[in-house]
């Protein structure tokens, strides 16, 4: 088996993908038994749900995890890692951290004492107690299959993207008002759609590196209720109709495997599973 190797350290010793998989599937572990306890429905996504489907498990070159809850539950799920969430552990987003950013996914739940630099230098993490290794929380929202709904919510969140990451990166100041206003803009596209009675439901309009044509959107009663499934040596909880799920995300040829050309760690700069500081 492949060992796709994403470190090797001036003593020789490497990090392979499958090392950096064995934590996250530790937190990742933690996080359903605390979702479990506190009745909240989460789905694994993305290249984590697609793992399910095609391998029982994380694809084998892939170095993340994602996991996505309903906006309605957040808040809740927020008090919950604040209960129960184990000392070995911690999570950054912006509603108990306002120096998160918010352009991320809305949350990243990290193991304490790891190190972990992402390959996007463009949005480092700005909650400097902890840079460990993480799993990524996304927020889904009701969303519209209009246009002429859908869209101009969307310009404004990818009109308000700019002004954040200049401000973050290059003038070094927390844009906290413009923070507010993209997280609040939208809540409100959401509310809207629920009141309209949309079936649809998506990535939360905070997540806005998609093209406006091509944003993702789920018939609820495809994702609810969840269900587990298999996932290397536990099982997690993903879509009610998972292949429906995978098909809107990827396409209908999931199940081919990538070219092996493609088939790498591309999320990972730098790791140290050893320790909250980088090993040379």
């Amino acid at each position: 088996m492949e060992s796709y190797i994403i470190k090797t350290y001036q003593d020789g010793s490497q990090v392979t993908v499958r090392d950096v998989q064995k934590v996250i599937l530790e937190i990742a572990k933690v996080v359903d038994q605390i979702c479990e306890k506190h009745h909240i429905p989460y789905i694994v996504n993305g290249g984590t749900a697609l793992g399910v489907i095609r391998h029982q498990g994380f694809i084998p070159w892939d170095d993340d995890f994602d996991m996505a809850i309903l906006r309605k539950d957040y808040k809740r799920f927020i008090k919950a890692l604040q209960e129960d969430l184990p000392e070995d552990y911690t999570f950054h987003c912006f509603e108990t951290d306002q120096r998160y950013n918010v352009t991320l996914p809305a949350m990243k739940i990290r193991k304490k004492n790891t190190y972990l630099k992402e390959r996007n230098l463009l949005l480092p993490n700005k909650c400097d107690d902890c840079d460990g290794v993480f799993i990524d929380v996304f927020l889904y929202n009701y969303v519209s299959e209009s246009k002429f709904i859908d869209y101009p919510f969307r310009f404004v969140n990818k009109y308000l993207l700019m002004p954040i990451i200049v401000l973050l990166e290059n003038l070094h100041f927390n844009p906290k008002l413009l923070k507010k206003a993209f997280i609040k803009n939208g809540i409100i596209y959401g509310n809207l759609c629920k009141k309209m009675n949309s079936p649809y439901i998506g990535n939360e309009l905070t997540w806005v590196y998609r093209k406006m044509s091509r944003a993702t959107k789920y018939r609820m009663d495809d994702i609810f209720p969840t269900k587990k499934m298999k996932f290397e040596d536990t099982t997690l909880s993903v879509a009610h109709h998972e292949k429906a799920q995978i098909v809107a995300d990827i396409g209908p040829d999931y199940m081919t495997l990538p070219p092996e050309n493609k088939r790498f760690s591309k999320h990972i700069l730098d790791i140290n599973l050893d320790s909250d500081q980088p090993k040379k």
